[in-house]
């Protein structure tokens, strides 16, 4: 008998429908029910197409065990669709009630101290306990048993920004389930952490616990693998209520919001389990180099999604949790979410749509601020969402590839980061950000890539530091640079295995054999704000003594000090090692030129300073991160999409000015 074809699995179109959603999360419970006529007021006059609902609604929706409260999410769903707004209905599971863990109090993590992590928050939920699984299961059952069939039901949003781990009892049996699964016996576990090291040889697998609070440092390999599981454990909840949702509304997408180069999930392989990826986006508008951590975070997401993503939250003004909360100058909030939208965004959304008046988070902004519709924050949020309505049918659905990747790995930076490291200084995320920061200013579009995954698309790989390595991820390097690629490699890069062992030399030898490196003497790590001259520019955070192969060339040399005369950006053929930092400038320079030497170039050449230029599908994006006017020459004539004019040759933009073109 013939098999029954499998439906396509839903995506982020089936939601956007040629269109780009704008909106935001939704928390009416907070308000009168009288106010929600004049939130559906405001969304209308705002363009607000799509709106998240109940993600911290569980105590409301379940008020004690059991009973369950729809009546007032049944209206707030109809009104929604009586105006023409989407919903993306989240399961509440990410904030328990109380009552879950007063009378269940197995259901709340501890920390590595043994304390317990009490209800008052949010997250107070360990991602082991049965009993935690339990619940949310129901609760997300009833949800989707109720609202499948709702009209104004789009997609579902899984839990919140997923972040909690646990080294609790319950989480340390599931910790040593885990660990019998991956390494079968206990001798295998004994050489994998290496506890033949200060004498932590396991007998028993009762002995095997959580990396709780040690003494002195605790063991690496350890530590590694307990951040694997968490991931691992906390991508099981997401999947366990994702699977629950799909069984009742199979043609919607699904999804979770990561938070921006989040350490606690492995990205990539969560990516693989969702129909959309989303992501939380919070640049400091103080911060001179907001846009670029945007860029970076956007461009990560679009990597994950092989496509279009979602912008799950982001902030109209201030937030509520830096130390001094500034709010978003004129323009700068219409700016970065055009600059979302030019790397792939097919959704634009705020947490959230009006300002708590009570809460933790009521200084956070909302679309809706305490100053009302006369408020700036509104009137902004206003006009930009007619003119995401104005672009959607151009750009909702469009993708680009770029020449060059990134590669960039969890359990890489997992195992880089363990406390008894070369250097603290030299940490992956300071690393990764100059790396891309390089390739931003330049205006070299970048996608991010796993290093295991098959890289044959890209024309240049870049790897700022993967101190781990597989076997797997090491070929792939070497068929890139065989097969006529170009391979730039940054300091700490190949040094483990996928143990954390040290690999033989410091670093692997096929690595090193590639990259024109004879011998790694020592690595020598440089303090907060020194730096190492070469003979072109100043290196920081880093440096190494190593001598090259016959075959390699010195791009550049240490000069003075200990490393004098010896190599600090190492070329054999299209292969590159850069030992140090470079300071921006340089660092900038030298991947441009190697770029070129690629056959890949900037998007537009002879840009003013602080424009950045981005292609989605056949659209130009120009958006100006500065304060002043400037004008930018573009080829050709050009229909300026957002003012609806026609512009030949250059294109003027204002203070954080913005212009989408189509030829």
């Amino acid at each position: 008998m013939p098999s029954t074809p499998r439906r396509p699995t839903p995506t982020l179109a089936d939601a956007t429908r040629g269109r780009v959603l704008f909106g935001g999360d939704y928390n009416p419970e907070q308000w009168p029910e009288e106010t929600w006529p004049e939130d559906v007021r405001l969304m209308k006059d705002a363009g607000v197409n799509s709106v998240t609902l109940g993600v911290f609604s569980w105590a409301r929706l379940e008020p004690e065990p059991g009973r369950r409260e729809f009546g007032w999410l049944d209206r707030v769903m109809d009104l929604m669709h009586e105006h023409g707004v989407g919903v993306v209905l989240a399961t509440p599971t990410s904030s328990p009630p109380p009552w879950l863990g007063r009378l269940h109090p197995d259901t709340l993590p501890r920390d590595a101290d043994g304390r317990v992590e009490w209800w008052g928050g949010r997250q107070h939920f360990s991602h082991s306990s049965a009993t935690y699984r339990r619940y949310a299961a129901a609760i997300t059952e009833d949800l989707a048993a109720r609202y499948a069939g709702h009209p104004a039901l789009t997609m579902w949003h899984i839990n919140n920004e997923y972040c909690t781990a646990d080294y609790g009892d319950e989480a340390a049996a599931a910790f040593r389930r885990w660990l019998r699964a991956r390494y079968g016996t206990l001798d295998a576990l004994n050489s994998a952490w290496g506890t033949a090291f200060w004498s932590q040889g396991y007998d028993t697998w009762d002995g095997v616990l959580p990396p709780r609070h040690a003494h002195y440092m605790n063991n690496p390999g350890q530590v590694l693998d307990f951040r694997r599981f968490t991931s691992d454990m906390l991508l099981e909840c997401y999947t366990a209520e994702r699977d629950i949702v799909r069984r009742h509304t199979p043609h919607l997408p699904v999804t979770t919001n990561f938070m921006p180069l989040f350490p606690g999930q492995d990205a990539w392989r969560w990516a693989e389990e969702e129909d959309v990826v989303s992501v939380d986006l919070y640049p400091d508008p103080r911060d001179p180099l907001g846009a670029q951590h945007g860029a970076l975070v956007q461009d990560l997401a679009r990597s994950q999604a092989g496509g279009p993503w979602m912008l799950m939250e982001q902030a109209a003004g201030p937030v509520n949790w830096r130390g001094v909360n500034h709010p978003k100058p004129r323009g700068l909030n219409r700016l970065w979410s055009f600059q979302a939208v030019a790397r792939g965004a097919d959704a634009v959304c705020y947490f959230q749509w009006r300002q708590s008046r009570q809460g933790a988070e009521k200084f956070h902004s909302g679309m809706v601020s305490h100053a009302g519709e006369e408020g700036r924050t509104y009137q902004e949020v206003m006009r930009l969402g007619g003119e995401l309505a104005r672009i959607g049918e151009h750009v909702a659905g469009r993708h680009s590839r770029a020449d060059i990747a990134i590669l960039h790995d969890w359990h890489s930076w997992w195992a880089g980061d363990h406390e008894g490291r070369p250097s603290t200084e030299a940490d992956l995320p300071t690393v990764l950000h100059a790396w891309h920061r390089a390739l931003w200013e330049a205006n070299l579009p970048t996608d991010f890539a796993h290093p295991g995954h098959d890289l044959s698309a890209y024309r240049m790989l870049v790897v700022p530091q993967l101190y781990l390595l597989t076997d797997t991820a090491i070929d792939r390097l070497l068929a890139h640079v065989r097969d006529g690629g170009t391979l730039v490699c940054g300091f700490l890069t190949g040094i483990a295995d996928e143990q954390d062992r040290v690999r033989p030399g410091g670093m692997d030898a096929r690595l090193r054999e590639l990259l024109g490196i004879r011998t790694l003497h020592e690595w020598w790590p440089l303090e907060a704000g020194e730096t190492a001259a070469t003979d072109g520019f100043r290196g920081t955070l880093w440096s190494e003594e190593i001598d090259a192969t016959e075959d390699a060339s010195a791009e550049a040399v240490y000069r003075g000090g200990e490393l004098d005369g010896l190599p600090a950006v190492l070329r054999r053929g299209r292969a590159w090692y850069v030992s140090t930092l470079p300071e921006p400038g340089a660092l900038r320079a030298l991947l441009t030129r190697i770029a070129a030497g690629a056959g890949v170039h900037p998007v537009l050449d002879g840009l003013p300073a602080g424009v950045e230029a981005v292609r989605r599908g056949e659209l130009l994006f120009l958006l100006n991160h500065g304060r002043e006017p400037v004008t930018v020459r573009v080829p050709g004539t050009h229909l300026e999409l957002l003012g609806d004019t026609a512009v030949t040759g250059e294109v003027a933009l204002g203070r954080h000015g913005v212009a989408v073109l189509r030829p």
